[in-house]
Parts: structure tokens; C-alpha cells; sequence
């Protein structure tokens, strides 16, 4: 809660190993709230999150070991380069040197950063930055990936490649929670998804699920009609 607005009510879900988990919802839904409690930078005021079986609220720096973050604010240091961010992250990650030196390089090459390696992150474009959160996000090779808007304001082809390494991510038995406005991302990156509205959850469940309830194919065209209550399970 804040003050008396509750911003998320009884939202409940669970998230598998191997899954891509689309969270949903319009703008001031409680999707970024619900994931800033995940990751233990906010605490619900009633209930807990549950991370492999730890408690947030018992234990939040544990949890944090297990989870990648990209939060919807890249949060760079603005004077460090784009490798000295990824150096400084994974050294408090518990990496060590020689694995990052050699672990960086080819997160940057495949995310198309490397000339830009050597550039203040206050410098980078927002789809530069975009692209080293999410570089940041997945360095240590965390279970959990939590991507607040991962391809937004990024270049098509590295929107493309962010999108497969989530894949890759996931079948290789990562769990990954994505929020997203991209429909079309949403169709074809996850398994099921949670979709929220003024703080409740309307809905969690497959895409297929949903297409056969609605009788549409067009994913933006069901979400808008269950944000309208227009569908009914």
C-alpha cells in the first residue's frame, strides 16, 4: 500500500524453471510494484515472495543471488564505461576477474556494444543502455531473470537478439519474468502469462488459452478486451 491506494491486491502467480512468464498490464497496473517486491526493493505489506523456496522478507539478500534484474530504469553508473559497469556489477555478483574479462567481451559483441565499450554510460543512447542493463541482467548467469521492458527503445536487430537469448535462456532451464507493452514479443517468447489491472490479477494462464476463449489471434486484440472485461473464462 500506499497510504491508502493499494497498488497490488492479492496478486499471486508461480513461475517454473524453464518458463517465459509475460506480466502484463496497462500503465499503472502494479506490474513494475509487483517485480520491485520481488526483487526486495519494495515489501508488500501483507503476504511474501517465495524465490526457490526463500522468503523475501526473511531473507532478501539471498533471493537476490538467485535473480538478474533489468528494472525499468537502467540504473547505470553514468560515470563508468560500459565494461567497467559490467566489471563493477560482477565483482559485487561474486565473479571473478579473469571470468569477467572473459565473459564481457562476448556478452558485448552479441549484444553489438563492443565499440562502445570504452563509453561513459551516461554517453549511450537509451537503447545502448537498455542493452547493458540487459547485459548487466544476465553477466552472472543468475536461475531468475526479472525484464522490466527489455527491448524497449532498442534497435530492431538487437531487439531481435535480446529476444533469442531470452529463449536460449529459458530452454536451457532459466526461469525469466517479463513485462512487456510488445504484444507481438509476448506471442512468441512466452509460455503463459499473468496480466494485471488497477492492482488485480484478471488473468494467468496460456496464450492459447486465451485465443480460445476470445476466439481472436491478434494478442494486443485480447488484451485490450480483457483490460475491458469483455472476456470471460
Amino acid at each position: 500500500m500506499f497510504g491508502d491506494l493499494v497498488a497490488v491486491d492479492h496478486v499471486s502467480f508461480e513461475v517454473e524453471g524453464g518458463e517465459v512468464f509475460g506480466f502484463l498490464g496497462p500503465n499503472g497496473a502494479g506490474k513494475t510494484t509487483t517485480l520491485r517486491m520481488i526483487y526486495g526493493v519494495l515489501q508488500p505489506t501483507k503476504g511474501d515472495v517465495i524465490v526457490n523456496g526463500v522468503s523475501v522478507r526473511e531473507d532478501p539478500e539471498r533471493v537476490k543471488k538467485y535473480l538478474g534484474i533489468m528494472p525499468e530504469d537502467a540504473g547505470l553508473y553514468a560515470r563508468l564505461t560500459a565494461e567497467e559497469n559490467l566489471l563493477y556489477f560482477g565483482k559485487l555478483r561474486g565473479m571473478q576477474e579473469t571470468e569477467l574479462r572473459r565473459v564481457i567481451p562476448e556478452i558485448l559483441e552479441r549484444l553489438g556494444l563492443m565499440e562502445k565499450r570504452y563509453v561513459l554510460a551516461d554517453k549511450l543512447s537509451k537503447g545502448m543502455k537498455r542493452k547493458l542493463a540487459f547485459a548487466r541482467a544476465i553477466l552472472h548467469n543468475p536461475e531468475i531473470l526479472l525484464l522490466d521492458e527489455p527491448t524497449s527503445g532498442v534497435d530492431v536487430m538487437s531487439a531481435r537478439e535480446i529476444r533469442t537469448m531470452i529463449s536460449e535462456y529459458a530452454s536451457e532451464g532459466g526461469t525469466v519474468v517479463l513485462s512487456t507493452h510488445n504484444m507481438w514479443e509476448v506471442q512468441q517468447l512466452c509460455h503463459r502469462v499473468g496480466i494485471i489491472n488497477r492492482g488485480r490479477l484478471v488473468y494467468v494462464g496460456s496464450v492459447e488459452e486465451l485465443e480460445r476463449l476470445t476466439g481472436e489471434k491478434e494478442f494486443e486484440e485480447i488484451f485490450v478486451r480483457l483490460i475491458k472485461g469483455e472476456v470471460a473464462e
